[in-house]
């Protein structure tokens, strides 16, 4: 790889083999890197692929404000726990995690407590992502000083989950979470629900939603198969899709975007499945 820009001495914008920008991160790498000079491939601890038409020198510049030490250990922890490899091409996610454990270590020096308001819907939402958040700030508390309080799980969650979006932003992510409580609560009164977050059924309908709404960010919705699929599900499942399209109100009514057809009956299939499931743990032989 040769250095197209040196940021600082712990980030450098370089040019891999494919011809492709790339940010490489680590310390000392920048130190007497010279434009067009090969970069040292000991030095190289994190390799960051800009994805998604982002531009590489704007994504350099924000590593580059981040502190040394801080980058280093979110950088090091993201890897140590599975959730990114040495390559990345999310280099968001580790900017974004970065800045959020400095912000938060100064709160820490200065005795500040955050409560996070989703700690609980982040726990039932976004189990796997919660669960890799707990493990993730446990390496980084391995790496600084002061230790991070265990609080700050639920915001590293949301990050993990912003990650899947385009947004670099949280906003999205918010707004995700507050309308599938809002959609899980409608089912559950519609039909009587208890539906525990831990079931199998909601645990599909949260996934199905939330790759509804990277569809929907992405404007990739599903179509093409109304004549077929969809018109099924509506036919078999007449009050679910009754029930869908009150869900999918919400959605346009939160994201200003209308749902298709089928993503309306996919809804419904999801819905259904929910109240099947319930009426089998609760049906007469539910205990036998």
């Amino acid at each position: 790889m040769k250095t197209l820009r040196v940021l600082n001495n712990n980030v450098v914008l370089a040019r891999d083999d494919k011809g492709q920008e790339v940010i490489l991160t680590g310390r000392g790498i920048g130190f007497n890197a010279r434009q067009g000079k090969p970069v040292d491939p000991a030095l190289i601890v994190r390799v960051f692929v800009p994805a998604d038409g982002r531009d590489p020198d704007h994504l350099a510049e924000a590593l580059a404000l981040v502190g040394e030490e801080v980058l280093r250990a979110v950088v090091i922890a993201l890897g140590e726990v599975g959730i990114e490899g040495r390559e990345s091409t999310r280099p968001t996610l580790a900017i974004a995690v970065a800045d959020h454990v400095a912000g938060a270590l100064d709160r820490a020096r200065r005795g500040v407590v955050v409560e996070y308001p989703l700690r609980a819907e982040a726990q039932a939402l976004y189990a796997d992502e919660y669960a890799q958040a707990q493990r993730l700030l446990a390496a980084i508390n391995e790496r600084v000083d002061p230790k991070l309080d265990p609080a700050e799980a639920t915001a590293l969650t949301l990050h993990l989950v912003n990650a899947g979006f385009a947004s670099g932003d949280l906003s999205f992510t918010y707004t995700m979470t507050g309308v599938i409580q809002q959609m899980l609560a409608v089912v559950q009164r519609q039909y009587g629900l208890d539906a525990s977050r831990e079931s199998m059924s909601a645990a599909r309908f949260i996934t199905h939603v939330r790759y509804l709404f990277v569809r929907i960010q992405q404007h990739r919705q599903l179509t093409g198969h109304e004549s077929t699929i969809g018109t099924g599900i509506r036919r078999h499942y007449p009050e679910a899709t009754r029930t869908a399209q009150r869900l999918a109100t919400i959605v346009e009514m939160r994201l200003g975007e209308s749902l298709s057809e089928d993503e309306v009956s996919y809804l419904a299939l999801h819905v259904a499945r929910m109240t099947m499931d319930a009426d089998a743990e609760t049906g007469p032989d539910a205990g036998a």
